[in-house]
């Protein structure tokens, strides 16, 4: 097996050091690049059979010029950087992960909210600078606090991420909305079904977990933000264009929400001229949601089990099969 090639074009995201490549291997002639830049792709793919990205593209015209390549293994769930019309084409099986940081994700979701409801960087800073220690009082609050308990959380996807999220919310003692398709009757009794508007005016928390399409790109625009609370706080740890990001900074702005967490923006890295990144009461973190030990972990290993099955003649989680169009 050994003389089966197999690259790894964008390794460091997944694996900056605190893994290892070994299983994957095993399994064949394996070439691993932290980085790989469009114009390289070609030559670095060259005649292997199986290549390995992560957020690397595969365009249609790239795909045309590696005719040994039978095997696509992408290290995410989302699938849109790859050609998959012309990887069913030319007979190329393309596989993902699903699933694996549902409960990584669903966390950095209440990381977002409890940061922006609590603010303990903010008090440390104060502390650290000497504020308590001059404090005439036993405490200082610098700004008002939310309490969780009794708040509405509109989740806009309900898959495994929603469905986790939706979990703790409940156990903090927050009422659950969601615009899901699935029946009333198969939800959860603390879920209660409603429609998008809905969600919207009701929400004090609006947290987004649906697939980027055609339909949800800019879901959050300056119509819908409208219609939310002048105190609602959105988080988006899902896909950086369901948000219209101007629309969102001039909305934290002017007040008509309160505040934003988000894991993932338009463009990634952000360019230097991105709104958000100077607008009110708007947190981030870069895009690490998924990024656990414990979440890569599973990735790799669900990675080399895709690759095994394939090389079994049975392939799974094959995001280019005809079924799956």
């Amino acid at each position: 097996m050994k003389n089966l090639k197999i690259v790894v074009l964008d390794g460091y995201s997944v694996n900056p050091g605190d893994m290892n490549w070994d299983s994957l291997a095993a399994l064949g002639d394996l070439t691993v690049y932290d980085r790989t830049a469009p114009d390289e792709v070609i030559g670095r793919v060259g005649d292997a059979a199986v290549v390995i990205t992560n957020k690397v593209p595969l365009t249609g015209d790239m795909l045309r010029q590696m005719p040994d390549l039978k095997y696509v293994g992408i290290l995410a769930t989302g699938y849109n950087i790859i050609d998959l019309d012309v990887a069913r084409e030319l007979g190329i099986v393309v596989t993902n992960i699903p699933a694996y940081s549902t409960d990584s994700v669903a966390q950095m979701v209440f990381a977002h909210l409890l940061n922006i409801v609590q603010r303990i960087d903010l008090y440390t800073d104060e502390i650290r600078a000497g504020e308590w220690c001059r404090c005439a009082d036993f405490c200082f609050m610098k700004f008002p606090h939310m309490e969780l308990a009794g708040k509405t959380i509109g989740i806009v996807g309900f898959g495994n991420i929603g469905r986790a999220v939706a979990r703790i919310a409940a156990a903090f003692g927050m009422k659950v909305v969601t615009p899901t398709s699935k029946p009333a009757s198969l939800l959860p009794e603390y879920v209660e079904k409603v429609t998008m508007q809905e969600l919207f005016r009701r929400s004090d928390v609006v947290s987004l977990h649906c697939p980027l399409t055609p339909q949800t790109r800019h879901l959050i625009n300056a119509d819908t933000l409208s219609q939310m609370k002048s105190t609602a706080i959105l988080i988006n740890t899902g896909r950086g264009p369901l948000v219209d990001d101007r629309a969102l900074a001039d909305a934290l702005n002017n007040g008509i929400i309160h505040a934003a967490g988000l894991d993932v923006l338009t463009a990634e890295p952000p360019g230097e001229d991105n709104p958000l990144l100077t607008a009110r009461n708007c947190w981030f973190t870069p895009h690490i949601g998924w990024a656990t030990v414990e979440a890569r972990r599973r990735l790799l290993d669900i990675a080399v089990e895709n690759f095994r099955s394939f090389l079994a003649g049975t392939p799974v989680n094959n995001v280019a099969a005809t079924s799956n169009r």
